[in-house]
């Protein structure tokens, strides 16, 4: 397998990275502890979650599997600050008050020193970026977190956080976390052009669009058991008629290509111009098994146009930015 750098760091992350968010948030923790080992022996190195993953217990599954397996120091572990209105007055946000103490409170369920990348999870524009990098500056030098990023930001705004650190010597973002997928290429236009621009990682969220891609759903309101939209609005939100449009297409495609939706949905995320790794977030052993064999693919150029003819370079029809509420653009 071969290792991909992560920005400027030379830190090594595999070309696919596991997320955790189903973590105890549908599947129960002895199924996540065989995700996670599964993954790890397969050679997947970053494991991905966030404070708000299922309350925090996606984390604490997280640092249970690893102090019983041992394996902490072989994987680099990422996770984030809460962006939510799930906590009481501040104790939610990028101020330094509740990165203090968000910070505090992961490492105690993920049983660590140290966060190899502890991220902003959403742009909060009540909140100075020098109060955000400030404490994270900070939290680095007492060795609490070892790389900082965030995760759904407008590209203006990653920008000016790193112009900002450059200016007064804070911490520097090394990575973006965006939503994409085949149904929303919309970081094409701005976000990615900058992160090559500037040396900065891309690790990206849904690659398969909740299912969309791999032919999940037959109707914009019709959700099968257990799947994504059943947990909230915003989750149905993404599932339009256009997208399932082009997912029965795309699975089309990939049985033309002699593979799994699954795969061609990871393999497209993969290699694409910019991405460092997408995250996937398998539910089962047997899902990532299914998976497992994309890390040595490479997406030939008749796929990439086969692709490129469903949806467009730089174009979207779902929307998978509905939680970051600087994206103004609608989805018709």
């Amino acid at each position: 397998m071969e290792y991909r750098t992560l920005g400027q760091t030379g830190v090594k992350v595999s070309p696919i990275c596991l997320g955790t968010l189903c973590f105890a948030n549908p599947i129960p923790e002895k199924e996540s502890a065989k995700v996670l080992n599964r993954a790890i022996k397969a050679g997947i190195n970053l494991i991905d979650t966030g404070d708000a993953y299922a309350g925090g217990e996606g984390e604490s599954i997280i640092g249970r599997t690893l102090k019983e397996n041992g394996l902490r120091q072989s994987v680099l572990l990422s996770t984030k600050c809460d962006h939510g209105q799930r906590r009481p007055v501040n104790q939610q946000g990028p101020t330094r008050l509740n990165l203090l103490r968000a910070c505090e409170a992961s490492l105690r369920r993920l049983q660590t020193d140290y966060i190899d990348l502890y991220m902003i999870h959403r742009q909060d524009p009540e909140v100075h970026i020098d109060e955000t990098l400030s404490a994270l500056t900070d939290l680095v030098r007492q060795g609490k977190i070892r790389y900082v990023g965030c995760s759904t930001h407008p590209a203006w705004a990653v920008m000016e956080a790193i112009m900002t650190s450059e200016l007064k010597g804070y911490v520097r973002y090394v990575a973006e976390q965006p939503p994409y997928n085949l149904l929303d290429r919309r970081i094409e236009n701005e976000l990615i052009p900058m992160a090559q621009s500037l040396g900065l990682g891309i690790i990206t969220w849904s690659p398969l669009a909740m299912g969309i891609l791999t032919g999940l759903y037959s109707k914009e309101d019709v959700y099968p058991n257990g799947s994504r939209p059943t947990f909230g609005k915003f989750y149905a939100d993404r599932v339009t008629e256009k997208g399932i449009e082009v997912g029965k297409k795309f699975v089309k495609l990939a049985e033309e290509a002699g593979m799994t939706p699954s795969q061609l949905g990871i393999l497209w995320c993969k290699d694409q111009l910019g991405v460092t790794a997408p995250l996937i977030g398998p539910e089962s052993v047997k899902q990532v098994e299914d998976l497992l064999p994309v890390m040595e693919m490479t997406l030939d150029d008749s796929l990439r146009e086969a692709c490129d003819n469903l949806v467009p370079p730089g174009s979207a029809v779902a929307n998978f930015h509905n939680t970051a509420a600087w994206m103004k653009a609608q989805i018709l």
